[in-house]
């Protein structure tokens, strides 16, 4: 019994039963990680705690809590989703293994470089969530109309509307790696897209208002980087595409091959 699934070369018969194999193989790999990296965020919960609560303005010491149990549901949804965030390379990895069949063997490892690149942006995305987006959120939250409430923070709220921001943000942050996927593959190319992008901008503004944030900060500090890397992104498609096209002149697929 192999320890790890095996990937199918392109174009390779298989069964339906043994796609749902390879499939389950994978969700268990996936299970195994997410389940390891769970107890190490569970037993640093503390950290992550602290972490989080750092964006919270000086009068909010810390969030507070209403019923026996809150505390303890707060701190494993919090130590889940940080083991998420954890485990986004294998996910990602995972996802393009069983993919990679159903895409030509010569465009495979420009596809392994962007599933590397989709883990550097959702890094980036949480790092620009937490330092730029989540502070800004919560200060306007916090503040508006201060003068007629008495302003609590509830923990389990506090802590889901962060880590969905954060979530939300890395999420975001990997239309670059769409954009140029449809690119390489040659689902759309770098002349259409630039043609198109007013649309593209249009789309990237959607998405920006539809993350977690709900205040006019958050939305535009969402909106803004959104729009700008599909901008670069496309940059970046016009810049590769010609030498996918040289690089795939020189380099036939597996079936011209055979």
């Amino acid at each position: 019994m192999r320890a790890f699934p095996r990937r199918l070369r392109y174009g390779e018969e298989a069964t339906l039963v043994e796609h749902l194999g390879e499939l389950r193989a994978r969700l268990i790999i996936v299970l195994l990680a997410v389940g390891a990296a769970f107890v190490v965020t569970y037993v640093f919960h503390g950290q992550l705690l602290e972490w989080l609560n750092r964006p919270l303005p000086d009068d909010f010491q810390r969030p507070v809590t209403f019923s026996p149990i809150e505390p303890f549901t707060t701190s494993v949804w919090v130590a889940f989703y940080a083991a998420l965030l954890l485990t986004l390379p294998i996910l990602l990895w995972q996802v393009w293994a069983f993919l990679a069949p159903a895409v030509d063997e010569h465009y495979q490892r420009s596809m392994a470089v962007l599933v590397l690149f989709a883990t550097a942006l959702g890094l980036g995305g949480v790092a620009f969530g937490y330092w730029v987006v989540l502070p800004a959120a919560i200060h306007f939250l916090t503040s508006f109309d201060e003068s007629h409430y008495t302003i609590f923070i509830r923990a389990r709220d506090y802590y889901k509307f962060a880590t969905f921001v954060l979530i939300g943000v890395a999420i975001a942050y990997e239309v670059p790696i769409f954009v140029l996927a449809l690119a390489r593959l040659r689902i759309m190319s770098a002349a259409k897209l630039r043609r198109s992008w007013r649309v593209g901008v249009f789309l990237m503004t959607v998405i920006g208002v539809l993350l977690p944030g709900v205040d006019p900060v958050s939305t535009l500090l969402s909106v803004v980087p959104l729009v700008i890397l599909y901008l670069l992104s496309v940059g970046l498609a016009s810049f590769f595409e010609p030498r996918w096209a040289r690089r795939d002149t020189f380099e036939p697929s597996a079936g011209e091959a055979s």
